[in-house]
């Protein structure tokens, strides 16, 4: 028969190796989560800085149609204004909550989702 200390020793290192799976689990998600976040703030950046070029462009297109050199910059901020305003206004909206929650979740834990998917898949 066993002895008791060699149970408890077996059981020790069995929670002592699960509780290892886990802390490396939980650090390859982690550093999943982070990379997103990272590879987020680059893409938003970036397309940031193409939006800024593309505005100027339109705000000197847009002079040079109306010979003026500061209406087209007037045109360009109002146009900014009216979707600030329309973005003002549906705040309060659900569905659009919804939406942004959900593009922001598929992007972020686009991982967790097919891990979760392939075990479901595997268990059936």
């Amino acid at each position: 028969m066993l002895k008791i200390g060699e149970i408890v020793q077996t059981l020790k290192g069995i929670v002592e190796t699960r509780i290892g799976i886990v802390k490396q689990e939980i650090q390859n998600e982690f550093v999943e989560i982070l990379s997103r976040l990272i590879l987020l703030i680059v893409i938003g950046s970036m397309l940031l800085f193409a939006f800024l070029f593309l505005s100027l462009s339109l705000a000197f297109f847009l002079s040079q149609l109306t010979k003026s050199p500061y209406m087209g910059f007037l045109i360009v901020a109002l146009i900014y204004f009216l979707v600030m305003l329309m973005l003002i206004l549906s705040r309060d909206s659900l569905r659009v909550q919804d939406r942004v929650e959900n593009l922001l979740k598929n992007f972020i834990f686009r991982m967790r989702l097919k891990r979760q998917q392939e075990k479901e898949e595997d268990e059936q």
